[in-house]
Order: structure tokens, then sequence, then C-alpha cells
């Protein structure tokens, strides 16, 4: 039974009857409520995704309503449908961000085993993450705390949040590490996050800016000595 199908259904009262393969009023207004949301719910993620990797190439603040409606065809009184404000735009691109971050970062490196494995996986699949999703200008987190870093209001104040919970997830697998016995047990987890983060911002930097060819094999080799100095000899 197709999606919406079941949804009708669902809400139709159990003791009515009807001729089979009609549908009543309620009936048929309820799939074209269904079909309405369903499509709107699209159209939103049609405009987060390009919201979001334009926003990597000319910060936040360049989104615009006008700029997007352009780009894909809508028109503005659509899009202010979406989002009410400008800032409500850009809270919501952080949040689709956060989503692809999720997705293609977190969870498959919470897939390896725990202990080291995880925290090399955590930082492969964070390398590879500006472009296993389309941001042409880079990491959209990397902009956006430059844009953001002295502007106050609720864009700022949620892009502090998801980077403080990224740092807290990166010490949490360092301790798990430390648990495990992989690394040694004096090892400062906030520490080994902080430099973590430093070579990651680096390779950024390289790679955007300056262009090195060999950013991934520096920030390879930045990592795996930060890994020695945390390893247990038991390890």
């Amino acid at each position: 039974m197709a999606g919406w199908e079941a949804a009708t259904l669902s809400v139709l009262p159990l003791h009515e009857k009807r001729p089979k393969g009609s549908r009543t009023l309620h009936e048929r207004t309820v799939v074209l409520l269904f079909l309405r949301v369903s499509k709107g719910a699209q159209t939103r993620e049609a405009i987060l995704e390009r919201a979001m990797s334009l926003a990597s190439q000319v910060g936040l603040g360049g989104v615009t309503i006008g700029r997007l409606a352009d780009d894909l065809a809508l028109s503005k009184s659509g899009l202010f449908a979406h989002f009410r404000s400008k800032e409500e735009l850009q809270v919501q691109i952080l949040e689709r961000a956060s989503q692809r971050f999720i997705e293609v970062v977190l969870k498959p490196a919470l897939a390896a085993a725990r202990g080291e494995p995880r925290v090399r996986a955590l930082f492969e699949s964070w390398l590879r993450w500006p472009k296993a999703v389309p941001q042409p200008g880079g990491c959209i987190f990397v902009a956006a705390s430059a844009e953001l870093d002295d502007q106050p209001g609720a864009a700022r104040d949620r892009l502090v949040r998801l980077q403080r919970d990224w740092l807290d997830t990166l010490k949490g697998a360092v301790r798990i590490a430390v648990a495990e016995g992989h690394f040694h047990r004096n090892v400062d987890a906030e520490q080994f996050a902080f430099e973590m983060y430093g070579i990651m911002l680096v390779f950024h930097h390289a790679t955007r800016l300056l262009h090195d060819r060999r950013a991934d094999d520096r920030a390879r080799r930045a990592f795996e000595a930060l890994l020695g100095t945390a390893r247990s000899a038991r390890s």
C-alpha cells in the first residue's frame, strides 16, 4: 500500500461503508492534505540543500530569499511560506547542515569499534565531509564561524551550540579510548579534541586558500602524531 493511502485509511472511521474503490469527501480531503504536506516538505528540503551549498560560498548573510527563488525557480512568496525571516532561514540552514553532518560523518564513525578505531573513523569521516556533501566553498561550519563570531543572534547561538556538541562528541570518543586501554590514562580529552579540531581547521585553510595538494597527507600525518602521543604502552 502506498504511503499516502496508508495514512489516509488510518484516519477514516472504521464503521464507514462505501463502494469498493471509491473515496468519501473526507478521505479525498485527507489525501490532498497529505500530498500537499509531502510536497511542501520536499520543497523545503530542496531549498535547504541549495541554501547550504550556497552558504559555503557566499556566507549565511549572502543567502537571500531572492537568490534562492531565482536559483530554484520558485516565487519569493512561496519561500517566505517556509522561512518567515532571513534569520530563521540562517538557523534552518545550520540545522540542515547539522543533519547532513550526522548522516555523513557521525553515524558511519560510530559504527566503528570503540576506542582508537572510532576516534580514527571520526577524523577520516570529518576529512571527507566537505566533499561528501555539496559544499563548493568548503565546510559550511568553518565559513559560518568566521562570519558569525562577532554577530550576536539566533544563528550564532545555534552555531556555538552545534560546535560545542561536536567537541563534546570528540571528547567522549577519546575518553572511551582511554577506558578501552588504547590511550593512556593521563590523556586530556579536552586538549586532544582541541588539537584534533585545530588539524581540521588548518586542513581547511591549506585546502581552500593555499591550494596545498598535500593538505590531506599533512593532516593525516599531524593526526597520527597526535594519536602517537595519546596511545598507551599496552596498545
